[in-house]
């Protein structure tokens, strides 16, 4: 009991941490990992996973415990370009983004398989959803996972992003509440994203991916 107690303890300051740093620079990408680390043994981070394996789909891509290689971009770059791997290695390469960015985490059961996966399709879930990478992208993104997957740090990244604009950046607020409503009716409209073997079909069309994910953007929201 007493180790069970120190580790929940150390989690909480990972955790409370990670949202400080993050309360004061949003853009400290570690803090996100923080957070997310602190909360994936807590009860709540459980029943967001037995949640999602409620869906067959997503159930089956856990215990399959897919992963798929860091893509080759210099490869991507020559399909298609309405296919969603062209469209991603444009993304990769104009943002200069590294695919493998993420913290690892050693895959021991179906929450750390569910971080790394998420972790490692991040900016599918960008491009897919049509979200931004600004601060207030990424916070809209935020709104999105939350149907989707009911995490809590979704939330917690939401809350404190919603906050520190409503004291820093008031000006900010109506736009950023206005993108979080549209992320979040989108996500629960939408097919399960975890349950996507995004990297087996690189050369389908963005177009017929969002159509299939019952994914309908909203014109005003594109960046």
């Amino acid at each position: 009991m007493l180790k069970k107690n120190r580790a929940l303890n150390l989690d909480f300051f990972q955790t409370l941490k990670g949202a400080i740093v993050l309360f004061r620079d949003p853009t400290h990408t570690e803090s996100v990992y923080d957070i997310e680390d602190g909360l994936s043994r807590t009860k709540a981070t459980q029943q967001a996973i037995a949640y999602a394996k409620s869906d067959p789909e997503v159930a089956q891509i856990i215990s399959d415990r897919y992963l798929a290689p860091a893509p080759d971009i210099a490869a991507l770059l020559n399909y298609p370009p309405e296919s969603l791997g062209a469209i991603y290695a444009h993304y990769i390469t104009e943002a200069g983004f590294d695919p493998s960015f993420y913290r690892k985490i050693e895959i021991i059961d179906d929450v750390s398989y569910v971080l790394y996966r998420l972790r490692q399709t991040h900016d599918i879930w960008h491009i897919v959803t049509g979200s931004t990478t600004d601060v207030v992208g990424e916070l809209a993104l935020k709104a999105f996972e939350i149907p989707q997957t009911r995490r809590t740090m979704s939330v917690v990244l939401l809350a404190g992003g919603i906050l520190r604009t409503l004291f820093n950046h008031p000006e900010e607020s109506d736009r950023l509440m206005e993108r979080v409503a549209i992320m979040y009716r989108m996500g629960a409209r939408a097919k399960p994203f975890l349950a996507q073997r995004w990297e087996e079909n690189w050369e389908k069309p963005l177009t017929q991916w969002r159509s299939e994910l019952s994914v309908e953007l909203v014109d005003k929201y594109l960046p």
